[in-house]
């Protein structure tokens, strides 16, 4: 059972990769994929319950997937120490902006439920 909501998992990212690819879409593959699972488990709920476990434990092991990041940051640390304060700033006003369009947006969906 476990192997085969993994391997829902990874079709799902696998078709958004396709998808993304094969159209040639600005969104990431596994963006699409997370958008293609959503409507399976929308139309098919036992669907969820399938996959709970498997995506608990990939929670879990959240933090070995930031390992690669860490190698790169090893890896070019002669680019990040020339360009460390613009990417720095990019990441910084990037993040700050994208915060505040999301309480922007749950303000106004919050206004919009409260009227309707």
């Amino acid at each position: 059972m476990m192997l085969g909501a993994l391997a829902t998992l990874l079709l799902a990212q696998l078709a958004g990769e396709v998808v993304a690819r094969a159209l040639g879409l600005p969104i990431p593959g596994p963006v699409l994929g997370m958008i293609f699972l959503l409507v399976a488990v929308s139309l098919r709920r036992t669907l969820l319950a399938a996959l709970d476990p498997v995506a608990g434990t990939l929670l879990e092991h959240l933090s070995l997937l930031f390992v690669p990041a860490g190698v790169g940051v090893m890896r070019y640390g002669a680019i990040l120490r020339a360009h460390g304060i613009a990417l720095a700033t990019a990441l910084i006003v990037s993040t700050v902006l994208g915060m505040t369009v999301t309480a922007l947006v749950l303000v106004a969906f919050e206004r919009r439920t409260r009227i309707a």
